[in-house]
């Protein structure tokens, strides 16, 4: 078993039962409640209370305060794990929360109080609900606020990384995690989705990202990132190509999927089976496929799927490679890639590098070691 302490997506794991201790932050319980009255004036209006896990402790004194003044108000439970029994008409199940919706029109007609600070938790449920307005109670500020976060602008920017990932020809699949349970469906189905596209992939698992790491791969031209719900939203200005999500290279490879006002974080809904799975469509011939222009290079570029890699060109005997044997032999493009570098990275080389006893180094810093002659001035 695994025993998690502080903040956790909740993301399920099947192979080991888990634990969380969220821990408990203090909430002053009246000035949110006075907060949440200033937001929301309306008695009648259908409010959806949510919260960081710290505060989790707290929100059953806060459903009393608020239940008798505000009929519509629902608060959700954190619920660790997969959720037990059928979903009940209207019960929303994301993001590690279960609530009850029985509003007029469904959750599109209510609004969004979210108890907790800022950060990756409520990014994520804006860019999710994008049509909730929302609205937010920090507790170590002891401040409400509506959000005024230009989730239309949000989306913009995912939606240009999109066009990104629909021309890009060589594409990185990052492992971001190891523990989320459909990770290694989802890498074999990023894989099989990339492939009938007629796009080139690597598997990369290269822990803890960083723009440094991700420079190494120049031969990528953008990146896929599998990882929790909550981090898959990576801002990738500081890189030097761009990181994208599962959700966002399906908008740009898989043309039967349209671009709709939901936007999926979790790379579990992809899967087959799930509420958001949409079956590739059959692949068309090249010839008969419909020309695409890039609104990014203005090239023209093709849309269509195909069953098999692409054709392999013709041997030639002047081209071919061969080794001792006389045998032709594969070469990844990859490979060749790195082959043309100056530096390759470390290699162990071992049994070839000659054992030598340790010797004294120098000594100092390197503006001014101690055996180097300085000028006098």
């Amino acid at each position: 078993a695994v025993l998690h302490y502080g903040p956790s997506c909740l993301s399920p794991c099947r192979k080991l039962p888990v634990l969380h201790i969220f821990g408990q932050q203090p909430l002053d319980i009246r000035r949110c409640t006075e907060a949440f009255r200033e937001l929301y004036p309306d008695r009648q209006s259908h409010v959806v209370v949510l919260n960081d896990v710290v505060y989790a402790h707290a929100m059953g004194e806060l459903e009393q305060q608020l239940s008798p003044e505000y009929p519509n108000i629902v608060f959700s439970r954190v619920a660790c794990g997969y959720p037990t029994g059928p979903a009940l008409s209207g019960e929303v199940r994301q993001f590690g929360r279960q609530f009850l919706v029985e509003a007029p029109g469904g959750l599109q007609n209510c609004a969004m109080f979210y108890v907790g600070a800022e950060g990756l938790a409520l990014t994520s449920f804006m860019l999710t609900w994008n049509c909730c307005p929302f609205s937010s109670f920090d507790p170590t500020t002891g401040c409400g606020r509506r959000e005024t976060l230009n989730v239309n602008r949000a989306l913009m920017q995912r939606l240009y990384l999109v066009e990104r990932a629909r021309n890009a020809r060589v594409v990185g699949i990052l492992v971001g995690t190891l523990g989320v349970a459909g990770y290694l469906a989802v890498l074999q189905h990023l894989r099989e989705l990339l492939r009938r596209a007629g796009k080139r992939s690597y598997t990369l698992a290269v822990g803890k990202l960083n723009p440094a790491k991700l420079a190494n791969f120049l031969e990528v031209d953008i990146f896929v990132l599998v990882a929790c719900a909550q981090n898959s939203l990576l801002d990738s200005s500081d890189y030097y190509q761009p990181i994208v999500t599962p959700y966002e290279l399906e908008l740009a490879c898989n043309p039967a999927r349209e671009w709709t006002a939901n936007y999926l974080t979790d790379f579990r809904d992809l899967l087959p089976g799930a509420c958001a799975h949409i079956e590739l469509p059959p692949a068309v011939p090249a010839a008969e496929a419909i020309p695409d222009i890039s609104l990014i290079t203005g090239e023209m570029c093709a849309t269509h799927l195909c069953d098999s890699p692409a054709p392999q060109q013709p041997p030639s005997t002047a081209l071919a490679c061969r080794d001792q044997t006389r045998a032709l032999a594969e070469i990844s493009p990859a490979a060749s890639f790195l082959e043309a570098r100056s530096w390759r990275g470390l290699e162990q080389q071992l049994g070839q590098t000659p054992i030598s006893k340790a010797v004294q180094g120098r000594r100092g810093i390197a503006i001014a070691y101690e055996d180097e002659e300085r000028e006098q001035p």
